[in-house]
């Protein structure tokens, strides 16, 4: 690592401790020419992330945006913020984890409906509304037959 001082490349680390609950690595480090110390900070570097629309458009993906749909489907449900967040936060690391840097958006809203059929069915069926754009309330009652019918067989 090179010393912002003086900028010798070599210097040794006297110190290292995780931060951001171990998302990366703050070093404590001295500089073998002047000895004097600075810190710097070691994250994985993450590929960026493309959603496909339906459209055939691609747009970077927005965590802010998954996180939003999730929460307004959880709206006045009582399930605590901090619970709802690491939900969406475990769906965006199952979508990393797909090892490709381009995913539809159908898939994307599949994958939270499966999740969130298992997490809080009010929930699901509202987000169903706006993802499977329902248009009157035979489109609703649909979704609820397949709902109780699948939790029969459980």
């Amino acid at each position: 690592m090179k010393c912002p001082f003086c900028g010798t490349i070599d210097s040794r680390v006297i110190d290292s401790r995780s931060v951001d609950d171990g998302k990366s690595i703050r070093r404590r480090r001295e500089c073998s020419a002047c000895g004097k110390r600075f810190t710097t900070y070691e994250t994985v570097e993450t590929i960026p992330l493309f959603v496909i629309k339906n459209d055939g458009r691609r747009a970077v993906f927005d965590r802010n945006k998954l996180r939003n749909g999730i929460i307004s489907s959880c709206y006045k449900r009582d399930i605590p913020t901090e619970t709802i967040i690491r939900f969406a936060d475990n769906i965006e690391k199952e979508l990393r984890n797909m090892m490709s840097t381009e995913i539809p958006s159908k898939k994307i809203g599949e994958l939270v409906m499966a999740r969130l059929k298992g997490f809080d069915e009010v929930a699901y069926i509202r987000f169903a509304s706006v993802y499977r754009k329902f248009t009157d309330i035979d489109n609703f009652a649909q979704e609820l037959k397949e709902l109780r019918a699948a939790k029969g067989n459980k």
